[in-house]
């Protein structure tokens, strides 16, 4: 028996879903590499936001054609080369459920980068080329949703990442969601809206600086009134949108091009001022101070317009 395909529109993927299944079957690409997605998402014992076990990762996520929440489970089907997605609710995926399913995590993985020419430029740097086997099929794991994606970077701004994990963590188990199927806990980072009634001094007693506080709670009035969008962000072209993120009080260049890097996807993302970028090529290039920003572009250019990959390269380099 056939097994029906769906492309799903604005994707290179396919999904393959026999309705009244609780499962689909999500095609890769050919430069993918499962392995490294889950070492990235496993990468803190703190986050709370997915789980990785046994090979198989667990994630909450929010449908809203559906108006549902639902828990999945993704494992690799490596003689296939697809993720099997399965819902863990009794009830029989809907096909908007599926559909949405599908578009969030082609989203959160990177499915629709065409890494060929990634590659390419992997095997002819000088500092990364060493690594390329390990390096091959790394794709960017993303944040979808931009107050998410603004509020990691706030929390991490010029701190450790054990305590911005600590951060988030606080956040989401005060302003989010939990919920409970089967044994496991599952949580939803905080909307825009569930932070509305908060206080600077509620965020305080997070152990948030007053100062990142103060940023947390105007993003969300801003997203929350319509202000700020990833729509219009993404209509706007990669400088306004950079310009425009940039203008708001707390985002400077650093938080700004992270967020265009891992929500808005623009592969042309380069946070030059970010500490582990530094020490990748301080360690790399044998170097006794942290490269100069003048150093640092000499060596990007020929990654023009793909220096977010570089970035995300060099960052995994600092446990490879």
């Amino acid at each position: 028996m056939d097994i029906p395909q769906q492309d799903m529109p604005g994707s290179n993927s396919k999904v393959e879903f026999y309705p009244g299944d609780i499962r689909f079957k999500l095609s890769l690409p050919e430069l993918f590499n499962y392995e490294e997605i889950l070492y990235y998402l496993n990468r803190s014992k703190l986050e709370c936001l997915h789980q990785v076990d046994q090979g198989r990762i667990y994630k909450l996520i929010r449908v809203k054609e559906a108006e549902t929440m639902l828990p999945l489970q993704l494992e690799y089907d490596q003689e296939a080369h697809a993720l099997i997605v399965q819902s863990l609710l009794e009830a029989p995926l809907l096909a908007e459920e599926c559909q949405a399913a599908a578009a969030y995590i082609t989203e959160w993985l990177d499915l629709d980068r065409d890494l060929t020419p990634v590659e390419t430029l992997v095997t002819s740097d000088p500092i990364l080329s060493k690594f390329s086997a390990s390096l091959r099929g790394l794709r960017i794991v993303g944040v979808p949703d931009l107050f998410e994606a603004l509020c990691w970077a706030v929390l991490g701004q010029q701190i450790n990442l054990t305590f911005a994990y600590t951060l988030k963590r606080r956040l989401t188990e005060t302003y989010g969601e939990q919920h409970q199927y089967g044994e496991r806990t599952y949580h939803l980072f905080p909307t825009p809206q569930s932070l509305l009634t908060a206080s600077v001094q509620d965020l305080k007693e997070l152990q948030i600086t007053t100062k990142k506080s103060e940023y947390i709670l105007d993003l969300a009035r801003r997203i929350s009134s319509g202000e700020l969008q990833k729509g219009g962000l993404l209509a706007s072209g990669y400088y306004e949108a950079e310009q425009t993120l940039i203008s708001i009080r707390g985002i400077g260049p650093w938080t700004a091009h992270y967020v265009l890097m891992r929500c808005l996807r623009d592969p042309a993302a380069f946070p030059i001022g970010d500490a582990g970028l530094h020490a990748a090529l301080k360690r790399e290039l044998g170097l006794s101070v942290k490269p100069a920003p003048d150093q640092i572009r000499e060596l990007f250019k020929p990654w023009a317009g793909y220096e977010a990959y570089a970035v995300f390269y060099l960052w995994r380099t600092l446990t490879l």
